[in-house]
């Protein structure tokens, strides 16, 4: 019977994977488009956990309003900057890389302020993943230079910006779950309701941006039309690309927030990065995004400190050897 780790661990895996391959749809549209996409997300999970979560403000909250407003702040920046990072020669691929990155920085989070440790297996693993990162942020910024060769230091200088508030959106995120690790511990597992607050406290925030999010929803109902099969009509693309893109990250967030009641922070990131790098793949074969050997040198160190990490070889081993029991018969 299958865990319920185990069923938000594949939810996570499918409902993500799909989020972004929408994701890059718009953004192939409108590259500025990731605060329209975070808002309607965020609109569509605050109004679920409304009605549902908080019985439209009959439920008392578990957790203290003041715990819950520190990690919105980080929550809402994390999201804001990350989609903002695009605006900024960003290429896809290299935004799911880096921000695979999220191990080492949860890692390094983890020893500095919980005063974790780990064995040595799991420090050569994220190193290699580091290296990994690092191999194919140059290669992008190479490959971008080639592609660009006019203005190749006006955007060599925007790309380094855009890599810079990925680097800020890391920390700030595997500090969030560190934070959110320390809630539960205080308060109990309350992933709804954490669910809830993370996505309706933000929402005034998105005023700063309204003008942004307006021209944006304007282009998206200018797009070209799509035919719905079952419906016979047609509809605006972006418009179909923004419906799937916020039903998968309701999907994918909510596998997210009762995985993160079911398992270690850490452990919780080794599983988002596991479908990052799938949602890569797809994105290079589909989208035919450029990708050079030494980007496939990356993604296998990537891919190898992951299973590393993951302990797969030892569980392996395990399988394969006979028990004790066995050897005895």
């Amino acid at each position: 019977m299958v865990s319920k780790a185990e069923l938000a661990g594949i939810i996570v895996l499918v409902g993500c994977c799909s989020n972004v391959v929408f994701l890059e749809l718009l953004v192939t549209e409108a590259p500025g488009i990731g605060n329209l996409v975070t808002f309607l997300q965020f609109a569509v999970i605050a109004t679920e956990g409304f009605l549902f979560t908080m019985d439209m403000g009959r439920t008392i909250p578990k957790v203290p309003f003041s715990a819950w407003l520190k990690l919105v702040v980080m929550y809402f920046l994390v999201s804001v900057v990350n989609n903002y990072a695009l605006n900024f020669h960003i290429p896809m691929p290299l935004h799911m890389i880096f921000r695979a990155g999220s191990l080492l920085a949860n890692m390094i989070m983890g020893v500095v302020l919980l005063g974790k440790e780990y064995t040595p297996a799991k420090y050569t693993s994220v190193m290699m993943i580091s290296i990994g990162i690092a191999t194919c942020t140059i290669m992008s910024a190479q490959t971008n230079q080639i592609k660009h060769s006019e203005g190749a230091e006006t955007d060599n200088f925007w790309l380094s910006i855009g890599i810079g508030l990925l680097t800020f959106a890391l920390f700030m995120s595997a500090r969030m779950g560190i934070y959110q690790e320390v809630i539960y511990k205080e308060h109990g597992k309350h992933p709804k309701e954490a669910m809830f607050f993370l996505h309706a406290l933000p929402l005034p925030g998105f005023l700063l941006l309204a003008p942004d999010i307006y021209n944006h929803l304007v282009i998206s109902f200018n797009s070209s039309p799509m035919l719905i099969p079952l419906l016979n009509i047609q509809i605006p693309c972006m418009l179909v690309y923004l419906i799937g893109n916020v039903i998968t990250q309701y999907i994918c967030i909510s596998a997210v927030f009762v995985l993160t009641t079911e398992c270690a922070s850490l452990t919780v990131t080794l599983l988002v990065t596991l479908r990052k790098f799938l949602s890569l793949l797809f994105s290079i074969w589909y989208f035919q995004n450029p990708f050079t050997a030494l980007h496939w040198v990356g993604t296998v160190l990537v891919f190898s400190g992951t299973m590393l990490f993951s302990d797969i070889p030892k569980l392996v081993s395990e399988a394969i050897r006979p028990s004790p029991q066995k050897k005895t018969e």
